[in-house]
């Protein structure tokens, strides 16, 4: 071989070794699969290199409800302590009404200063006769009783009966109230000029507000 041709295969050799040291490595190319490197931060670390932050939190303790009043409760009827009127509540007057019948109105007015509760029938005595006036209609109950405030007033009508020979005359009548009690009452007197009271037709009715039902019923 010319000494021509001997270096021309000797520089070639040479351009070829230099070619393969110089070439990208595996872990250089696209796709490799190559280290992360270390100053990459990876997925779910913070950015400093310590762990992320917990997201679950600790509930607050909910502050305690303060206790409900146990206290009793007012009355729901605000007339509960109304008590039923007595004589010692009230005034009383007779006046007559219709002479045929010897028939009076019969009146009681509240001369204190708290309402008081008007129940039932009067209870009515005829001067020294003995027994009362027969009761004459319906009363209505406690609870729709007559309310009589202070300076208020209360009827009832009384009728002695017509004149049958079976009476006697009297000149005065002597009042108490229906309590629905043993409530000690002194009797209230009105003078009744010329009132026959008939032994089967004398009566009374019920008290009511006013004065033309009174004589009515």
């Amino acid at each position: 071989m010319s000494t021509v041709r001997r270096t021309a295969v000797a520089l070639a050799a040479l351009s070829a070794l230099a070619l393969t040291a110089c070439g990208p490595t595996g872990d250089d190319t696209a796709g490799g699969t190559g280290t992360p490197s270390a100053g990459t931060p990876t997925a779910g670390a913070s950015p400093s290199g310590s762990a992320a932050p917990s997201t679950s939190a600790t509930p607050t303790a909910k502050p305690a409800e303060p206790a409900k009043s146990s206290g009793s409760k007012a009355p729901a009827d605000p007339d509960f302590d109304v008590f039923p009127c007595g004589t010692h509540d009230v005034t009383f007057t007779a006046s007559l009404a219709e002479p045929t019948t010897s028939s009076y109105l019969l009146k009681i007015t509240n001369k204190g200063t708290k309402a008081c509760r008007v129940l039932g029938h009067p209870v009515v005595t005829f001067g020294a006769l003995d027994g009362q006036a027969t009761e004459r209609g319906t009363a209505p109950g406690i609870e729709d009783a007559i309310r009589l405030a202070p300076g208020k007033s209360a009827y009832a009508g009384l009728m002695g009966g017509a004149v049958d020979g079976t009476g006697k005359t009297v000149d005065s009548i002597a009042m108490t109230m229906n309590t629905e009690s043993d409530l000690v009452q002194t009797p209230l007197k009105a003078p009744t000029p010329g009132l026959y009271v008939s032994a089967t037709k004398n009566s009374v009715t019920p008290w009511v507000d006013n004065a033309e039902d009174a004589l009515s019923l």
